[in-house]
């Protein structure tokens, strides 16, 4: 997956644009972005487009952002939601890899009552929204095999900071936030996961968004979250990687193919090591997947 975008869960109208805004996954979300009024109705939507369109094979893949588990919500999101047979649950204010664990076993019990396959519901959790979470980003390792990736949200962790403000008049991050993006592209290495990057808020600054998506991928994120369609296509161009990257990659996998017993090759003038292999593995296993989308 490259692209991640958000959608309010009591919106129809948003729903079907956030549908075709070609995004790899549509979070289509329970929590921050539906009053306390509008949860059941949210819910029933949700559920009803679940079902409309789980056998088509040519939408993105669809998750639900559920409340967060002491919230007193989640058990009836789940109830609603995991019968309509999402591709997985995104996890909000997530402490450690219990919180998974515990998600996961609420997960089990409700694909058996649907006799869903076990283990077909995937979860990504957002583990540094409170100040507790980045004490627990090594914790992640092991948690559940649904897990699929970790990502990271500055706004709730703002509020539960009492920060003024997470950005610099730059639109760089401030410390607590650099260290909370770090701590989360550490621990999803740690546990073999993707790191996905949070959402640019300033949906209308295409260059800023722009060069958040680079620094991103340059650091070992595979993919963002978004707020907006418009952001989509910036994100995809981005997390795709260009022909001269794969062209690159393929060179120093084939070089390896050829010498297995090498333990650095020269390509191009310069000396590859085992890590770049890696490196270059992970790029074209990207290019590989299906539709680009996992």
């Amino acid at each position: 997956m490259r692209s991640l975008l958000f959608v309010p869960g009591d919106s129809p109208a948003k729903i079907d644009k956030a549908l075709l805004s070609g995004a790899d996954v549509v979070l289509l979300d329970l929590e921050d972005s539906v009053s306390l009024a509008e949860k059941q109705t949210a819910r029933r939507l949700v559920a009803e487009r679940l079902t409309a369109i789980s056998q088509n094979k040519n939408t993105p893949r669809l998750y639900v952002r559920i409340n967060a588990l002491d919230s007193g919500l989640a058990d009836d999101d789940l109830d609603a939601i995991i019968k309509a047979g999402p591709c997985g649950i995104m996890l909000p204010k997530s402490i450690n890899g219990a919180s998974v664990q515990q998600l996961a076993a609420k997960i089990a019990v409700r694909e058996a009552e649907a006799q869903i396959a076990d283990g077909q519901t995937r979860i990504i959790a957002i583990a540094t929204e409170t100040a507790q979470s980045l004490f627990h980003l090594a914790s992640y390792q092991g948690a559940s095999d649904r897990l699929e990736g970790l990502t990271w949200g500055a706004e709730d962790l703002s509020a539960d900071l009492g920060s003024e403000t997470n950005r610099l008049d730059t639109g760089d991050y401030t410390d607590p936030y650099r260290l909370a993006r770090a701590l989360v592209l550490v621990g999803a290495a740690a546990a073999q996961l993707p790191a996905i990057d949070t959402v640019f808020t300033a949906y209308r600054d295409s260059e800023g968004l722009t060069r958040e998506c680079e620094a991103s991928r340059r650091d070992g994120f595979s993919s963002k979250m978004a707020i907006h369609p418009s952001q989509v296509p910036i994100i995809n161009a981005v997390f795709t990687p260009s022909p001269e990257a794969i062209g690159h990659a393929r060179a120093i996998v084939d070089a390896f193919a050829a010498d297995p017993q090498a333990g650095v090759v020269g390509i191009g003038g310069q000396m590859i090591d085992r890590p770049h292999l890696r490196r270059a593995e992970r790029v074209l296993a990207r290019v590989t997947a299906p539709n680009n989308r996992s």
